[in-house]
């Protein structure tokens, strides 16, 4: 197989955004676990928590974006591998998605159910229910449960290009880069 031929590539913006919502999902991370390094109620922390909602909000609006430009040009054909491999890969990036949705959709709702505004770079999103005390600690126990979950589907997901690379050498995560300029 050889990367270069556009109808084994994934689409130019289809890449973009693969690699735009990987760094976003990482700041996503890092603001959270770096939130637990400052005092409660000093302006570090809850600085670090509004990054959190504003990159996670971020993620939840570009998944949209990612749906559709997989919808406009859908995914190229899987390279050579078992039934069960592409069922797999199938259900991977399924949960990928149900976590770039369900995510940010749980902490705006643990927010909106605590009755704290949610956050958006000098927007205040509106609440998508009212405030339930007893029902934003649920919320914020199953968000931190899924945020946990994340980071092993990701790990799976990172471990699989990985090893399609260096392992199988197929080229599947060239399909993934973007591509250099030829000289």
């Amino acid at each position: 197989m050889t990367a270069s031929n556009p109808l084994m590539r994934y689409g130019r913006l289809s890449i973009a955004l693969h690699w735009l919502m990987v760094l976003l999902i990482v700041g996503v991370y890092a603001t959270i676990e770096l939130k637990g390094n400052f005092a409660k109620g000093s302006e570090p922390r809850e600085l670090l928590k509004q990054w959190h909602f504003m990159l996670g909000l971020t993620v939840f609006a570009l998944v949209w974006l990612r749906l559709l430009a997989r919808w406009l040009r859908p995914a190229p054909k899987p390279v050579a591998g078992a039934t069960w491999e592409h069922v797999l890969a199938s259900l991977m990036h399924l949960a990928l998605y149900a976590l770039m949705i369900g995510l940010p959709l749980l902490g705006w709702l643990t927010l909106s159910a605590a009755g704290k505004p949610i956050p958006f770079f000098g927007l205040e999103l509106p609440a998508l229910i009212g405030p339930d005390e007893a029902l934003a600690g649920d919320f914020k126990e199953l968000h931190e449960t899924v945020g946990v979950l994340g980071y092993w589907l990701i790990g799976l997901h990172a471990a699989a290009a990985l090893f399609h690379q260096y392992v199988r050498r197929d080229g599947t995560l060239l399909r993934m880069l973007p591509q250099r300029s030829q000289v």
